[in-house]
């Protein structure tokens, strides 16, 4: 066991940490036996606090978690603290959020034998699947609905899939769990959440020989685990078909089978609609805790650009949260619109915004959704920002004076005749004011920047300041995955050069000479 947690300094006061006994109950200790066998020491050093460790009896047999110990401080904080206050941000905080049974979205492979069906994760560096029946980041449903699942796979001889011959039936499960449940109190909705199965089959569609036994399994799951039990703990059953041998997860064609059509979550101040092929968070309560803080960084009334927005869910949570002007979602994934279109139809009637959706590559006519924005929210994959939406971003202040600049054309509407933009502006949703909006052609004084990747991050921001066009104003980072070497970020840039760390530190002025 590496040795990096027996020596690591208390961190200062910038964590907020949800791991006291009141917020989350921890698994029961169960001290490590490395631990205990260390030689004894005439000043030994101190064993680690159980408080926050994992206590996974899956750890290291399973890719998915790789810190053990001290969950509440990835080993990548002090890195990123030293980060960003070495880039003017000295006052950088940290969201521990909950530690364990966080995760309420899942993709598990199906491997194994009908009669020993294996459910999880691949070994690292292989695509043997591991058993992982009592995961620790999973919300505890979804370790019971996986329970389940095997008991229906057995009882009726489904098949898991072979990945060396490509046979078999069932391939993957995706668990997703919903903790917005308005009958029961807002304390007990997260304990209580219920679970939407997605079944990835092998087959091209429902009209296989093997659908019968989809079907079956599909009842099986309904009838142990749907309304009419003492539990409900299935929300719903999809059924998703794929035969491609390739690295992916799911096909195009997806089939509702039973319980419930529509999955709402609540975050950000809104009611969310999440298809089972769309993008989710898997940490909801942490995603949240995101979402209230970037809120603060958006003023009342004013216009937001939000690029890589897949349902749209940051950019409509400012609609309702910040009553902006106006939100443009743009999204290069066509299946996140039915989820765009759902959410914003259970937007308050107060509302009084311009709202759209497009299905557009934001690597593409950048200048036309950043005019008339007064913030640009960047929420990009982890491979970090598209090199011409970070140029662009580079060079917003020489736009800008070309733009001002007499007869400047650039800035102004032109007759689109180009067939691919047309029709990602077809695909588009609008959803106009009730009153009538001024139209503008500034261009974004405020940047935020959602980060899932650090590496990319870093090199992005350092892109961004050394073009002087932006500087660094505050900076969050929030613990997504709990137990791995990764922070999501939060971070504010505002445009200019911003005051320098010299100058912040002098601060004291020079008498004047008599």
């Amino acid at each position: 066991m590496a040795p990096w947690f027996l020596s690591a300094p208390p961190l200062a006061s910038i964590i907020t940490c949800h791991a006291t006994p009141s917020a989350v109950s921890a698994p029961p200790a169960t001290p490590p036996p490395p631990l205990l066998s260390l030689p004894p020491n005439p000043s030994p050093t101190p064993l680690p606090s159980l408080t926050c460790a994992l206590q996974c009896p899956h750890f290291q047999s399973c890719s998915g978690c790789t810190q053990e110990y001290n969950l509440h401080r990835p080993i990548i904080l002090d890195e990123a603290t030293d980060f960003f206050k070495k880039h003017g941000v000295s006052d950088f905080t940290f969201d521990s959020c909950k530690l364990w049974g966080w995760r309420c979205r899942a993709k598990l492979a199906v491997r194994g034998t009908s009669t020993n069906p294996l459910i999880g994760l691949y070994k690292e560096g292989t695509h043997n699947a591991i058993d992982i029946p009592d995961c620790k980041a999973h919300h505890p449903n979804i370790n019971a609905a996986v329970e389940l699942l095997k008991q229906g796979i057995t009882k009726l001889n489904i098949v898991p899939y072979d990945e060396d011959q490509g046979t078999g039936e069932l391939c993957y499960v995706q668990m997703a769990v919903t903790t917005h449940n308005t009958s029961l109190p807002s304390a007990e909705r997260y304990k209580n959440g219920k679970v939407q199965v997605s079944l990835v089959w092998n087959s091209r569609n429902e009209n296989s020989p093997s659908s019968e036994k989809l079907n079956d399994l599909a009842d099986f799951l309904w009838r142990h685990g749907g309304p009419n039990r003492k539990v409900h703990l299935i929300h719903s059953v999809w059924a998703n078909f794929q035969t491609s041998t390739k690295n992916i997860i799911f096909g195009n064609r997806w089939r509702h089978l039973l319980g419930e059509r529509d999955f709402w979550e609540h975050v950000g101040g809104v009611d969310v609609s999440l298809a089972p092929s769309s993008f989710g968070q898997a940490n909801t309560r942490a995603f949240d805790s995101l979402l209230r803080t970037l809120q603060k960084y958006v003023a009342f009334g004013a216009s937001v650009a939000d690029l890589y927005a897949g349902a749209g869910i940051i950019g409509l949570s400012l609609a309702v949260t910040r009553k902006c002007r106006s939100v443009k979602c743009i999204e290069i994934n066509k299946e996140s619109k039915l989820s765009f279109e759902k959410t914003a139809e259970r937007l308050p009637n107060s509302v009084d915004s311009s709202i759209s959706w497009h299905n557009a590559d934001t690597s593409i006519e950048l200048l036309s959704w950043l005019v008339g924005s007064d913030v640009v929210l960047v929420d990009p994959p982890r491979k970090g920002l598209d090199p011409s939406l970070l140029n662009a971003l580079r060079t917003i202040p020489t736009m800008e004076s070309k733009a001002k600049s007499p007869g400047s054309p650039l800035l102004k509407a032109k007759d689109e005749k180009r067939p691919w933009i047309l029709r990602a502006r077809e695909a588009s949703v609008q959803i106009e004011s009730k009153t009538t909006q001024e139209e503008s052609q500034s261009l974004p004084k405020t940047l935020i920047y959602i980060s899932c990747g650090w590496e990319s991050f870093k090199e992005d921001c350092k892109s961004l300041l050394s073009s002087n066009a932006w500087h660094l104003n505050k900076a969050h980072g929030f613990n997504f995955f709990p137990g791995t070497q990764s922070i999501e970020v939060l971070a504010v840039f505002k445009r200019g050069r911003g005051v320098s760390l010299k100058k912040k530190k002098s601060g004291k002025k020079k008498k004047k000479s008599s």
